[in-house]
Protein backbone atom coordinates (compact mmCIF):
# COMPACT_ATOMS: atom_id res chain seq x y z
CA UNK A 1 0.00 0.00 0.00
CA UNK A 2 2.91 2.29 0.30
CA UNK A 3 3.39 2.28 -3.48
CA UNK A 4 0.00 3.24 -4.16
CA UNK A 5 0.59 6.44 -1.92
CA UNK A 6 0.21 10.09 -3.68
CA UNK A 7 3.66 12.17 -3.55
CA UNK A 8 1.72 14.69 -2.45
CA UNK A 9 -0.08 13.42 0.51
CA UNK A 10 2.65 14.15 3.50
CA UNK A 11 -0.07 13.39 6.69
CA UNK A 12 0.73 9.50 5.83
CA UNK A 13 2.90 6.24 4.78
CA UNK A 14 0.39 4.87 2.93
CA UNK A 15 -2.53 4.38 0.30
CA UNK A 16 -5.59 2.28 1.44
CA UNK A 17 -8.97 4.20 -0.25
CA UNK A 18 -8.81 4.61 -3.70
CA UNK A 19 -9.12 8.37 -5.03
CA UNK A 20 -11.90 9.88 -6.19
CA UNK A 21 -14.93 8.32 -3.81
CA UNK A 22 -17.59 10.62 -3.63
CA UNK A 23 -19.57 9.60 -1.19
CA UNK A 24 -23.24 9.51 -0.73
CA UNK A 25 -26.00 9.99 1.21
CA UNK A 26 -27.67 6.61 1.92
CA UNK A 27 -31.76 7.15 1.54
CA UNK A 28 -33.31 4.12 1.60
CA UNK A 29 -33.05 0.50 3.05
CA UNK A 30 -33.17 -0.51 -0.70
CA UNK A 31 -30.23 1.99 -1.27
CA UNK A 32 -28.26 0.35 1.66
CA UNK A 33 -29.02 -2.91 0.68
CA UNK A 34 -27.07 -2.07 -3.18
CA UNK A 35 -24.32 -0.63 -1.84
CA UNK A 36 -23.57 -3.77 0.43
CA UNK A 37 -24.04 -6.09 -2.12
CA UNK A 38 -22.07 -3.55 -4.64
CA UNK A 39 -19.02 -4.59 -2.12
CA UNK A 40 -19.73 -8.08 -0.92
CA UNK A 41 -19.95 -9.12 -5.16
CA UNK A 42 -16.76 -6.99 -5.74
CA UNK A 43 -14.06 -9.81 -5.29
CA UNK A 44 -16.51 -12.15 -7.16
CA UNK A 45 -16.73 -9.42 -10.67
CA UNK A 46 -12.85 -9.47 -10.43
CA UNK A 47 -12.84 -13.57 -10.47
CA UNK A 48 -10.89 -13.82 -7.19
CA UNK A 49 -13.98 -15.97 -5.65
CA UNK A 50 -16.72 -17.74 -6.77
CA UNK A 51 -18.98 -16.17 -3.73
CA UNK A 52 -18.88 -12.88 -1.72
CA UNK A 53 -18.90 -15.48 1.71
CA UNK A 54 -15.32 -17.20 -0.43
CA UNK A 55 -13.26 -13.76 0.37
CA UNK A 56 -11.66 -14.19 3.72
CA UNK A 57 -12.37 -10.42 4.53
CA UNK A 58 -16.03 -9.93 3.78
CA UNK A 59 -18.61 -9.02 5.97
CA UNK A 60 -20.89 -11.50 3.72
CA UNK A 61 -19.34 -14.17 5.74
CA UNK A 62 -21.11 -12.18 8.71
CA UNK A 63 -24.59 -13.40 7.23
CA UNK A 64 -23.72 -16.76 6.69
CA UNK A 65 -22.66 -19.83 8.76
CA UNK A 66 -18.36 -19.16 7.95
CA UNK A 67 -15.86 -18.45 10.35
CA UNK A 68 -15.25 -14.26 10.49
CA UNK A 69 -11.99 -12.28 10.96
CA UNK A 70 -14.09 -9.37 12.46
CA UNK A 71 -17.70 -8.59 13.55
CA UNK A 72 -20.34 -6.50 12.22
CA UNK A 73 -22.92 -4.94 13.88
CA UNK A 74 -25.82 -6.45 12.12
CA UNK A 75 -28.91 -5.07 10.71
CA UNK A 76 -31.71 -6.49 8.82
CA UNK A 77 -32.14 -4.88 4.94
Amino acid sequence: MEKYKKQYKTESKYQFWQEGSHPQLIQSWEMLKQKVDYIHFNPVKRGLVLEPEDWLYSSARNFSDRETVFEVDEIEL
